[in-house]
């Protein structure tokens, strides 16, 4: 009985000590935090097909920096095979994105990845996608964010 008495305080005071440790979101001092209808939405940076936009949550893509960018894809949209030098980490915000590895686009072998869907590809890694909605992706990384088309026809940039 007495050692109950003696510990149990003491296992409450450290459990006390640790809760600070956790401060909630809202209490950061360097963060950033964004309800949905404080994103503003832009065109997509270029390296991508017209149609879509995008909204810089966090960092800066074109720096060599933790970043958080989503990309608004109209239904129908496609982005052919291509490569990232970075690790790209990537979650299914809403909408259907079909995702599909390799260097030659075939939807049919895509597999669709409904909202709340995750995936990460290292770097290199060809692949292709396409939106069978309106789909919002959000795509995490360090930048600069780059991509390479397998067939730099499929580049929109040298259209």
């Amino acid at each position: 009985m007495t050692l109950t008495r003696t510990l149990l305080p003491a296992a409450l005071a450290i459990s006390c000590l640790a809760v600070p440790a956790v401060a909630p979101a809202q209490t950061t001092h360097s963060g950033k935090i964004l309800a949905p209808q404080e994103i503003k939405w832009g065109p997509a940076p270029g390296s991508i097909p017209a149609g879509a936009e995008a909204a810089v949550l966090f960092g800066d893509p074109g720096k060599d920096e933790l970043f958080a960018l989503r990309l608004k894809l109209p239904k129908g949209y496609h982005i052919p095979p291509h490569t990232h030098p970075k690790p790209e980490i990537v979650t299914v915000v809403s909408g259907t994105f079909r995702l599909g590895m390799g260097e030659v686009a075939n939807k049919e072998k895509a597999k669709a990845l409904p909202a709340g869907s995750f995936f990460a590809l290292s770097p290199g890694m060809a692949h292709f996608a396409f939106a069978d909605e309106d789909t919002v992706v959000q795509l995490n990384s360090t930048g600069p964010w780059s991509l390479t088309y397998v067939n730099p026809k499929d580049d929109p940039r040298q259209k």
